[in-house]
């Protein structure tokens, strides 16, 4: 096992990690930024308040995102698993 192949490897797992968690840190995100302005908007200073939208919108992502996310990681584990042999010897 070369330096190279491990380099690739290790490359194509952090692209594969950053692709499926950008859906649902996205969603986050947004849903954070709306609730923020509503409560400077309204005045409300309750912390709690961006909790229960967070989670919903991360479900929301996560189930209409969700056959995409588990294609990619099984595509993903499918080329690994199948390369193994030429990694090994």
């Amino acid at each position: 096992m070369t330096p190279e192949i491990v380099i690739n490897l290790v490359q194509q797992a952090l692209q594969v990690t950053l692709l499926v968690s950008a859906p649902l840190l996205l969603a986050a995100l947004a849903t954070g930024l709306l609730v923020s302005v509503f409560q400077a908007a309204t005045q409300i200073n309750e912390m709690t308040l961006s909790f229960i939208p967070k989670l919903v919108a991360i479900f929301a992502v996560a189930v209409l995102a969700g056959p995409w996310m588990i294609g990619l990681i099984v595509d993903f584990t499918r080329r690994l698993l199948t390369s193994l042999p030429d990694v090994i010897g």
